[in-house]
Parts: structure tokens; C-alpha cells; sequence
């Protein structure tokens, strides 16, 4: 055991020695070592503990393993001829480090925000996890997991929100940074008169300044939507600069426009830009991290000797960045070792991302109405042999990682909102959306049927036109999702089957043949995204530099969503009780209300909940089709029979613990749906 006492904050501790010289963690220095969660036991595993400290890394830009990180050899090199950077790390583990049991679970933080205990324990979300709240039910912990994330994002920046931070080199040549064309989309849902070069409802972010304030080639344009022509912006009516307390303020990262932003309108600028961070750096980061902490030895690594396997979890663009650390050969390390045995990979549709590209924004991803030339989408996307019948490209998202023999046990879960507005099916079509195909046997897909992409929300309807969706399928399906990976890499006890809509057996559709209910007032959707196959020139995929910008469009994928039943509920997938046993239509779409612009268009991550009337007589005034839930269950017991039959075959099929069934069947029982007249 190694105990609190070895290892004193603000020590730097070598970790360039023997074996794990390779692997270029040069030193550790622990900022914080303290007790967690008050010191509360969590079952075999007892405490936990926090540590908290940074990385210092050196990376060899003439070492094969780094071959693909974009401009790493135009970074600076210290006099050992590698490449500095360093990244926050926070580690969560039982205080005896031989009670966990042996496994590893790195959180890929979303934007610098840590999301495993949110995610797993149903915790209060923190990026300082340190009391009860924050440990929530104690899932991971009384799993005997240790917990890990660090920073790979170069854009996050310290905003006081404990957030994890990476810093990565500037490309530049002979002393000089380098500048090249980019491009930046705004939207917005309320009228503002500047913004921020960079999406950010969840941070604040680095994004690439101008070159010059006065920059007179750079154009900005706008439009209501993709679909309708671009408007040049008169250059006396914009400026690089932000309005801030009534004033103008120049400032080469941000956009002001004179007459103000008109919500749900797209503008395009394209500019030139300088200082070009060397992103795939973070990937190394992330990479080197996880293996400092699988191998190092003992006098500098306070888990050595208690892990035998790793696994990754994402959400979002977390599990897009982990599709993409796979694709880009990430996961082995440099000294030729997997890094991670088994990945989850939650609501990233088809997704990979500019994670290794100059002039990029990590934060960028494509949606029905925005981000449509982010690039987040491009071929290969499917993890199985597919060839572009209209490019001729031929590919494979794992074939480097088969290449290296470290392809990882893969979980994709999605919601439905990932196959309206994250083109989640070309994860098991072909392209040309003509046919399902075969995948890997080192693979699952599900679809959790009616759910929304971050789970369940308050019901209030955010930006939509109807009220939310208050499915909760985050923890439930998750828990036993990591439950079943563990089993698969551990015990070689396969996961269930795949579960997601098919083309053969038409539970994936197209808009044409997608047959929704007649809701009274429930408008419906007239497109979904459908990515392109966009042209950033010759070097974008080999070097990770666009030529082009802004791309050419060409032709898109073809995208499909799944089928519904006569309540509108979808009919494949993971249908949770309260899908099986509804009271009321679960989406994973919903269209934006007029007060926010774009009127109709798809909301970007949120679905609806459209209750059942409570009686006949109510769904005949209203003109509702649905049948209404005193028809279908006439009374309590009725409702929970069938609630507890659902529930008790998702647990058969190893889709939810035991815990949540509980959960679940106590939620129904508290609803007062039969207590009055």
C-alpha cells in the first residue's frame, strides 16, 4: 500500500527512468493529496482519496508512435531535441490501492468538465470532486474503481470552474507563427452585438485571433439556415472586437456586428489566423497519462501494481475524441503497449472531430442547422472495412488500431437525438444509407429508444416548442453498460447483442417513410442532418491542414432515423420501461420556437415528452389519436404489472441492474395518475 504520507503536495517527483522512458512523462508534481468524500468507506474498496498535481511531458517529433500528430515537428524543441507541454491530472482511488479491483476508468473530460461521477454516480457534477455529494451512490466506488481524467484540450482555459487544463505548443516557423485561412460560424438564440470565436454555453475557450484587426480580405456572410443563399456583410459593418459595457473594444478573438447577431442566423467568417497550437498534442497527452499511471513504477506512481486494465468513457465530444484518439492510432503508446483494453462511448454519433488539425476548434461539431462545415463528420466512419462508392475512398475507423493489435472492446450507445442530428446510423450502414452492415465482433451499438442526448431534463422546453424530455437513461443504461464491459474484457462474457434500428427490418427510415402520430399542436420535422462530404484540400486528412477554406461541399452521407410506433415511440433499441410501458411520446427531437430563430429547425441536443391524455373523453376533445393512459392501464396495478415486466426483462438481458430496476419501479408506483375521478 501506498499511503498518503509518500507522496507531499508540490513535490516533483522524476518519472524519466528505465522502462517507461518512452513514454515522456519527465516528472509529476502533485499539488494536492487529501481524503475523499469525508473518508467514507465504499464497500470492499473503503476510502477514497484525491490527488491532483500536473504532468510535464516531452514528446520525440522523430519517434514513430507520434508520426501522425499534426505540425508537431514545426513545434519548439528544448536542447534534448523533444517538444514540451504538460496537462492537469485528478485522481480518485481507494486509499489502499490493492482494495480497487485493478481497473482504471478515465473520464475524457468535456471541455475541461469531468463527467464519470455525474454520469455513474449520479453525483453532483464538479470538476473538485471532494465531499459526500460529489461521490453521489458511490457506483464507481463500490466497484473498486480509480477514477481518472486529465487535460488534452488546448482551447479550455482558466475560467476559476476547476476545469482540466492542457498546454500545447504554438506551430511556427523560423521563429515566427504560423497564419493560415480559417473559418468561424456563429449563431446565436438571442440578439447579442458581439461574440466570442468559439462555442461556448459550457466555458470559456482559446480560439485562434486574426492577424490583423484591420484585416481587410476577411469576409463574413449571412443566411437563415444552409439551405438558403449567403449575404456578404458589408466590411464597415463588422469589426474584430466585443461589446462590453456599452462600448466597442478591439480584440483580434472576437466578432462584433453593428446592427447586432439576428438569433438562429448562420454568419460565416473566414479570416487568416495565427498562432496554430499543435492539438494532437492533447491526444498524447491523454495517452501518456493513462500509461504513466498503468506502468510507472512504484516510487513515483501511486497506483502501481493495482491496475491491470483500463477503460475510457466520453460523452459527447469526449466520445467523439475517443472515436477519434482510436482512428488516429492513439491507443498504443510508445512503448508499443495498449493504452486502453475497453471503451464506452455515449451519444457521439458518427462523430470524430478536428482533435489534429491546424486551425480547428475542438469545440466545433456539425448538427441539422449548425456546424455543417465543422468536418466533425468524414469518412471512414463506420468501424468496419466500407468503402465511398462516391469518392472511391476506402476505409476503416479501426484499422490502425488493428494494424497495432490494440483494438479495444467497444460500447456505442446513442439516443435518438443522435440519429436526427449526429448522423448516428452511418455507425452501421453503408453511406449511401442502401444497406445495414456487419460489425466487428470487438463491437456493440445500442439505441436507447425515445432518449434525449444528456438525459433526462426538467421538462421545461428549453429552446423548443413542447415540453422536454424527462426520460432518465444516462445512469441506468450506463451502470449496467459498464458492468457489461468489464464482464466482456475481464471474463470474456460478451455484451449482449447489438441493439439499433435496421434497414432490413425497417426500423431505420427515412423522412419520406417516417410515420409520426397527429398530435394536436405538435408541429413536425422537415429535415434532419445529413453531412456532406466536405473538401478541405489534399493535406486535411494526411497532415491535418486545410487548404480550402471554406471547404467545398459535395454530396452528403446518407443519414437515417428510427421508426416509430402508433404513439410515436421508436420500436428498436433499448426501449426502458417507460418507453415499453409509455405514458406519453418519447423523442430525442424536438424544432426550436420562433422567440430563438430558425423556427422548425431541429433543437441541437434535446428531444420532448407529449403526455397521454389522463382519460378517454380528454383525448377525444382534444383530438388526440393516442389512447390515453386509463384506456391502456385502468388502474395502478395494471400499470405497475406490466412496468414491472418490462423492467425485469431489460435485467434479463443485462440492460439494467438491479438497483435501477428498483429505482424505476419505485418512480412508477409514486405517480397519481389513478387517484382522482
Amino acid at each position: 500500500m501506498t499511503s498518503p504520507s509518500s507522496f507531499i503536495p508540490g513535490i516533483i517527483v522524476a518519472a524519466c527512468l528505465g522502462v517507461f522512458a518512452r513514454a515522456e512523462v519527465v516528472r509529476v508534481e502533485i499539488t494536492e493529496r487529501s481524503q475523499f468524500a469525508e473518508g467514507k468507506s465504499f464497500g470492499p474498496a473503503g476510502a477514497y482519496e484525491r490527488i491532483k498535481g500536473r504532468m510535464f511531458l516531452e514528446t520525440d517529433p522523430l519517434h514513430e508512435p507520434n508520426a501522425r500528430i499534426s505540425d508537431l515537428k514545426l513545434a519548439p524543441r528544448n536542447t534534448r531535441g523533444k517538444v514540451e507541454s504538460w496537462t492537469d491530472f485528478f485522481l480518485l482511488k481507494p486509499l489502499n490501492a490493492s482494495k480497487g479491483n485493478g481497473r482504471l476508468l478515465y473520464d475524457v473530460n468535456n471541455r475541461g468538465n469531468m463527467l464519470a461521477l455525474w454520469t455513474f454516480n449520479d453525483a453532483e457534477r464538479s470538476n473538485d470532486p471532494k465531499n459526500v455529494a460529489h461521490g453521489g451512490n458511490g457506483f464507481l466506488f463500490r466497484h473498486g474503481y480509480s477514477v481518472l481524467s486529465c487535460g488534452w484540450n488546448g482551447e479550455v482555459v482558466d475560467d476559476h470552474t476547476q476545469r482540466l487544463l492542457t498546454e500545447v505548443p504554438i506551430a511556427s516557423e523560423r521563429g515566427e507563427t504560423l497564419t493560415g485561412p480559417a473559418h468561424i460560424e456563429f449563431s446565436t438564440t438571442t440578439p447579442v452585438f458581439s461574440r466570442a470565436f468559439s462555442w461556448s454555453p459550457w466555458g470559456e475557450f482559446a480560439a485562434f485571433p486574426t492577424v490583423s484587426l484591420d484585416d481587410r480580405k476577411a469576409v463574413l456572410t449571412m443566411r437563415p439556415s444552409r439551405a438558403e443563399p449567403a449575404v456578404e456583410v458589408p466590411r464597415d459593418a463588422w469589426q474584430f472586437g466585443r461589446w462590453e459595457n456599452e462600448k466597442l473594444v478591439p480584440d483580434p478573438a472576437h466578432l462584433y456586428l453593428k446592427e447586432g447577431f439576428r438569433p438562429g442566423w448562420l454568419y460565416d467568417l473566414v479570416y487568416t489566423a495565427k498562432e496554430p497550437r499543435v492539438t494532437g498534442l492533447g491526444l498524447a497527452a491523454l495517452r501518456d497519462c493513462v500509461s504513466f499511471f498503468r506502468h510507472a513504477p512504484a516510487e513515483r506512481n501511486p497506483l502501481a501494481g493495482a491496475i491491470n486494465t483500463a477503460y475510457v468513457v466520453g460523452i459527447s465530444q469526449s466520445g467523439r475524441l475517443i472515436h477519434h484518439f482510436i482512428y488516429d492510432g492513439y491507443n498504443t503508446d510508445e512503448a508499443r503497449r495498449a493504452v486502453f483494453d475497453g471503451a464506452l462511448i455515449h451519444v457521439a454519433g458518427a462523430g470524430k472531430g478536428g482533435f489534429n488539425h491546424r486551425f480547428r476548434m475542438l469545440t466545433d461539431t456539425g448538427n441539422s442547422h449548425e456546424g455543417q462545415l465543422s468536418g466533425s463528420e468524414f469518412f471512414p466512419l463506420a468501424p468496419a472495412a466500407q468503402t465511398d462508392p462516391v469518392t472511391g475512398e476506402s476505409g476503416d475507423t479501426l484499422a490502425r488500431a488493428r494494424a497495432s493489435g490494440h483494438v479495444p472492446k467497444m460500447i456505442f450507445t446513442q439516443t435518438s437525438t443522435e440519429y436526427w442530428n449526429r448522423a448516428a446510423s452511418l455507425l452501421h450502414t453503408d453511406v449511401e444509407g442502401r444497406q445495414d452492415i456487419e460489425l466487428p465482433p470487438e463491437v456493440r451499438v445500442y439505441l436507447v429508444a425515445g432518449a434525449q442526448h444528456l438525459g433526462a431534463g426538467d421538462g421545461s422546453p428549453g429552446i423548443g416548442q413542447q415540453p422536454g424530455n424527462t426520460l432518465n437513461d444516462r445512469g441506468p443504461v450506463l451502470r449496467a453498460m459498464l458492468v457489461a464491459l468489464d464482464e466482456w474484457v475481464g471474463n470474456g462474457i460478451a455484451p449482449p447483442p447489438s441493439r439499433h434500428p435496421r434497414i432490413a427490418d425497417g426500423t431505420l427510415t427515412d423522412l419520406p417513410s417516417w410515420r409520426f402520430p397527429r398530435i394536436p399542436g405538435v408541429n413536425l420535422p422537415s429535415r434532419y442532418y445529413q453531412p456532406w462530404r466536405l473538401d478541405f484540400g489534399p493535406r486535411f486528412h494526411t497532415e491535418g491542414i486545410a487548404d480550402t477554406i471554406p471547404p467545398k461541399i459535395g454530396a452528403p452521407f446518407h443519414t437515417l432515423i428510427p421508426a416509430v410506433d402508433a404513439d410515436g415511440n421508436e420500436t428498436a433499441g433499448i426501449r426502458l420501461p417507460e418507453v415499453a410501458v409509455p405514458l406519453g411520446t418519447f423523442t430525442g427531437w424536438s424544432l426550436r420556437a420562433a422567440a430563438f430563430g430558425a423556427e422548425g429547425a431541429l433543437t441541437p441536443f434535446t428531444g420532448m415528452m407529449i403526455p397521454f391524455a389522463l382519460t378517454k373523453a380528454e383525448r377525444e376533445k382534444s383530438g388526440d389519436p393516442r389512447p390515453a393512459v386509463r384506456e391502456r392501464y385502468p388502474t395502478r396495478e395494471a400499470y405497475l404489472g406490466r412496468m414491472t415486466e418490462a423492467a425485469l426483462h431489460l435485467k434479463r438481458e443485462r440492460f439494467l441492474l438491479d438497483e435501477d430496476v428498483t429505482a424505476i419501479l419505485q418512480q412508477a408506483a409514486d405517480r397519481k395518475l389513478w387517484d382522482t375521478p
